[in-house]
C-alpha cells in the first residue's frame, strides 16, 4: 500500500527544464555587456547623419579671391602663379590689403591628396599670422567633381 502509486508521480517528465539554460544566457549577456566597452579602440566620434556636399562658395571663382593651391609637397601656387613658400605670406598680405570688403577677406586653401598634413598646417598658420579669421578648405564634391569650399572661422 505505501510503496506503489502514492501521492507523487515518480515517472519520467516529458518537459524540458529551461531554467539552467536561461541562467547561462543571462550570465553570458552580463559578461558581454561588461566587456564590450573595453573592446572599442580610439575615441568615439558622432558622425553626421547625412553626408551632404557643402555649397559652392561663389566668391572662390572671383579673380580677386585669394586661393592658395598645394598640388604636391613643397609646391605652392597663389591663384595660377607658382610662388616660393617664403613669398607666400607677403603676397597673400598684399592681396588681402587690396580687398576692401571685410566679408570677402577669405583665403581658400586647396591641397592635393598626396600633400603632407604638415604643409597644409604651415600654410594655415602663415595665413592666421596675417590676421585672417576666415579660411576656406576646398574639397571635391562627392558627385559631379565640382570644387566646393566652405569657410571656417
Amino acid at each position: 500500500m505505501g510503496m506503489s502509486g502514492g501521492g507523487g508521480s515518480g515517472g519520467v517528465q516529458s518537459e524540458i527544464n529551461v531554467t539552467p539554460m536561461v541562467d547561462i544566457m543571462l550570465v553570458l549577456l552580463i559578461i558581454f555587456m561588461v566587456v564590450t566597452p573595453f573592446l572599442q579602440q580610439g575615441i568615439t566620434v558622432a558622425y553626421p547623419k547625412q553626408m551632404t556636399n557643402p555649397d559652392v562658395d561663389p566668391r572662390i571663382i572671383k579673380e580677386s579671391s585669394v586661393v592658395i593651391s598645394i598640388p604636391n609637397d613643397g609646391e605652392y601656387y597663389l591663384g595660377k602663379k607658382k610662388i616660393q613658400k617664403e613669398e607666400l605670406s607677403d603676397k597673400v598680405d598684399t592681396m588681402l590689403k587690396a580687398i576692401k570688403n571685410e566679408q570677402d577677406r577669405i583665403v581658400y586653401i586647396k591641397s592635393g591628396i598626396g600633400v603632407s598634413y604638415g604643409d597644409v598646417v604651415n600654410v594655415i598658420n602663415e595665413v592666421r599670422k596675417l590676421g585672417v579669421d576666415k579660411i576656406g578648405l576646398v574639397a571635391d564634391k562627392r558627385k559631379g567633381g565640382q570644387v566646393a569650399a566652405k569657410p571656417t572661422s
